[in-house]
């Protein structure tokens, strides 16, 4: 029997601005990744890749290579051929769709389809020998032509990529009513239609992929560590589609993780090669992808074309809406390519209240690297067109563009509401976020910068758009766990590589079950630890991961109550719980949490109905998406002699639910900010148009943006509880990517209108922004 008093946990509780805890050991060096990882007797893997972008491989000689200093071992395609090796499946199939083109070959035997495509993989004892060996693989090609553009894939003549796929449409998806669409159309006062383009761009995590493979003969168990946003799923992918084993013959370990943006969410066939060379010579198998392979063989984001049209009575209300996209899913159906082409479409309607649409899009198989999931997925594509077609409709009807989007928005007063693609909107105060957003921006104050700008000679343009994403895939399990000293540990499915899920997750456990924020350990990315696990995109984790803790914490503490009310030697009935103390109704008779653990624990007689230990696993799933929105404003200053864009500022205000730290969904909606600029501004993967050689091929031709490109931004947050989840959340982690690209291109094309120029593309690089100048000067 125990009197005591408990800490509250109310500084690190949820809402609270509390520090990451990760930060210490990775700002003083003591972070643990792949390439740091040293296990004993390792040896160094080089991927030989096809230089061309389209071609039949007639002929593979690795005898000089085999003969080279150093080599251990050397695979090539026949060589997992004779061991029954299959290849890396999508992981969402499209509706329809089979066959070689959704097969992503480890190592490719007779045909390549970009540059890229593995053919070799050598293995020595150190990486020079190991790529001095690899120059020595002679490939003898017979180059076949080869197509990039979406839409040059679709012209009459261009070169097909699968026998299978004709017209190079790999699939097709349609929301929508085409006959009421038309109907719609028809009645309209106006109609108003814009084509826009999304940039391909490469994720570029500051930690580029790495893997290290070891096959142990003693138990016939294969592990790799890897750098994965989903390391239970780079274990089904290995052992079901390209060993046919047991899950249960792999680890994966993903450590710390310097980002992945959704690259890093599948496996490569580069996971599969350290595991296969490893079991061939008898000894671990290190590789380390550079830069330059990252930008040639990492999957891709974007590469959208898309035609939209709206239908607009005479107020300016939009009766329907159209589009047709053409969205590339590079040279194989690979990881999570549907994604991004379905949330492109179904989130179209966005935050406004647009009844009636025929929305559609195609994926188009292109000679490049594969495209899949990359922070957004879809919905930045959406939310790009949706907004930039509002501008253009307000512009043709000289309409003010917010009074346009404000007569447009769904009102609280619709909710819950469904969207003409099926969609459930349970909340959301659209026009609140824009009136915030408006006052923060300072927006009435605009006219007078506008001027300032013009007496210095250049351009100013500012514009208020709003985004919204559909959030979060899958199911999910949590398990907390105490151990005989009473000290609690959290095993988590989702997995962390950048987002602070240490901190915030350490905060629910520390609120719910009343335990020190400090003593709480976590654990994630160990698939041999943590049982089951989804790992982390689409803005999953906070909703998915939070409510599956919540339910494991509620298991603990009904666990819990049992072995308290032995201890104090009531019925359970009398046992009731509040911040971390088990107490006898009426009375102060208490015990603490940790105290209860280690009675669980206890090595003597336990009562009859007690399990022995205190352990739960908690699980949620999805019945629909969340939906995070927001409205971000963008004011863009021009210099018209050279065509640079300055962003003087960018605010964002965003709706994510209920914040469980305010500080990480601060830096989250930051992260995301940036990438949408670079995007906006500088980024792109180019192609070489008839030869499909890449050209961005390391970061002197593909731009990043640095610190001094980026504004200091504005954020705040409006907390509108989700309905559809206990704890209110609706993610938070994309939702900057989302509307950072129409809000910056939106504001440039302000400050360009009064020179003639109505569309501009992205990457608006400052040669662009020049060249579209001089082009509406010129015509007049």
């Amino acid at each position: 029997m125990h009197r005591q008093n408990q800490p509250s946990p109310a500084k690190f509780g949820i809402g609270q601005h509390v520090r990451r805890v990760e930060d210490r050991r990775f700002v003083t060096g003591h972070g643990s990744y792949v390439a740091d990882t040293v296990i004993p007797g390792e040896c160094v893997g080089i991927l030989v890749a096809s230089q061309h972008a389209h071609a039949r491989v007639v002929r593979t000689d690795i005898e000089a290579a085999k003969a080279a200093d150093g080599v251990v071992c050397i695979l090539t395609a026949d060589d997992l051929a004779a061991d029954g090796v299959g290849g890396l499946l999508p992981m969402i199939m499209p509706p329809g769709m089979s066959g070689p083109s959704t097969v992503s070959p480890v190592l490719v035997r007779e045909r390549v389809r970009y540059v890229g495509d593995p053919l070799v993989f050598v293995v020595a004892e150190t990486a020079l020998q190991a790529r001095h060996a690899a120059d020595l693989v002679e490939v003898e090609y017979e180059a076949l032509p080869a197509t990039v553009h979406v839409e040059d894939a679709l012209r009459e003549g261009a070169p097909i990529l699968w026998d299978v796929c004709p017209n190079n449409i790999a699939f097709e998806l349609a929301h929508g009513d085409p006959e009421e669409t038309t109907r719609a159309f028809a009645r309209a006062t106006h109609v108003v239609s814009l084509k826009v383009v999304n940039n391909r761009v490469s994720a570029n995590p500051i930690e580029p992929r790495a893997a290290i493979g070891h096959f142990n003969l003693a138990d016939e168990r294969y592990t790799l560590h890897t750098n994965s946003q989903w390391p239970h799923g780079v274990r089904a992918t290995l052992a079901n589609d390209v060993f046919g084993q047991s899950e249960s013959n792999f680890r994966i370990i993903s450590p710390d993780v310097g980002g992945g943006f959704g690259m890093k969410a599948q496996a490569y066939a580069e996971d599969a090669l350290v595991l296969l060379a490893s079991r061939r010579c008898g000894r671990p198998v290190k590789w380390l992808s550079t830069r330059s392979e990252a930008l040639m063989r990492d999957t891709h984001g974007r590469d959208q074309v898309m035609i939209g049209e709206l239908a607009l009575d005479a107020e300016g209300r939009v009766l329907a809406l159209r589009a047709r996209g053409l969205h590339a899913v590079g040279a194989y159906v690979f990881a999570a390519v549907l994604a991004p082409l379905e949330y492109s479409i179904k989130v179209l309607p966005s935050v406004y209240d647009i009844k009636t649409v025929d929305v559609r899009t195609r994926g188009v198989f292109t000679n490049t690297s594969p495209l899949s999931a990359y922070r957004g997925a879809g919905r930045p594509e959406a939310n790009y067109m949706i907004e930039r077609l509002l501008d253009h409709a307000a512009a043709q009807l000289k309409m003010d563009p917010l009074e346009l989007r404000r007569r447009n928005l769904i009102t609280p007063q619709a909710f819950p509401y469904e969207t003409a693609t099926h969609y459930k909107y349970d909340s959301g105060e659209f026009a609140r976020l824009l009136d915030r957003s408006l006052e923060i921006a300072d927006w009435e104050h605009f006219g007078n910068r506008r001027a300032a700008s013009e007496a210095r000679g250049l351009l100013r343009g500012c514009a208020a758009v709003f985004c919204l994403e559909a959030a979060g895939l899958l199911n999910e399990a949590m398990e907390i766990r105490f151990d005989p000293s009473g000290t609690a540990t959290i095993l988590a499915g989702t997995h962390s590589h950048g987002q602070g899920h240490e901190t915030a997750y350490k905060q629910m456990v520390s609120e719910w079950l009343g335990i020190p924020f400090e003593s709480i350990r976590f654990v994630q990315g160990d698939t041999d630890q943590v049982t089951i696990g989804r790992g982390t995109y689409a803005a999953r984790s906070a909703v998915a991961g939070g409510n599956s803790l919540k339910r494991a914490a509620e298991t603990i503490i009904e666990k819990a109550r049992g072995m308290a009310a032995e201890m104090l030697e009531v019925r359970v009935a009398d046992i009731e719980f509040d911040a971390g103390t088990f107490r006898v109704t009426g009375t102060d008779l208490m015990i603490s949490m940790p105290e209860v653990a280690k009675a669980c624990c206890n090595m003597r007689a336990l009562p009859p109905d007690q399990v022995v230990g205190l352990a739960a696993t908690g699980s949620f799933g999805f019945e629909v998406p969340t939906f995070p929105n927001g409205c971000q404003v963008c004011e863009v200053e021009v210099d018209p002699a050279t065509g640079l864009v300055c962003v003087d500022r960018l605010i964002a205000v965003s709706d994510v639910g209920r914040l469980v730290n305010p500080l990480l969904a601060e830096g989250q909606i930051h992260g995301g900010l940036a990438q949408g600029i670079g995007q906006a501004l500088m980024e792109s993967v180019v192609y070489e148009r008839d030869t499909g050689q890449l050209i961005t091929g390391s970061f002197t031709d593909y731009a990043m943006p640095r610190a001094a490109d980026l504004p200091n931004f504005s954020t705040d947050f409006i907390e509108v509880p989700c309905l559809t989840n206990a704890l209110g959340l609706k993610g938070c982690g994309e939702l900057g990517t989302v509307g950072s690209p129409p809000a910056m291109i939106t504001a440039l094309l302000d400050a360009l209108r009064p020179l003639g120029v109505t569309d501009i593309e992205m990457p608006a690089t400052p040669a662009r922004v020049w060249e579209t100048i001089q082009l509406a000067r010129k015509t007049g």
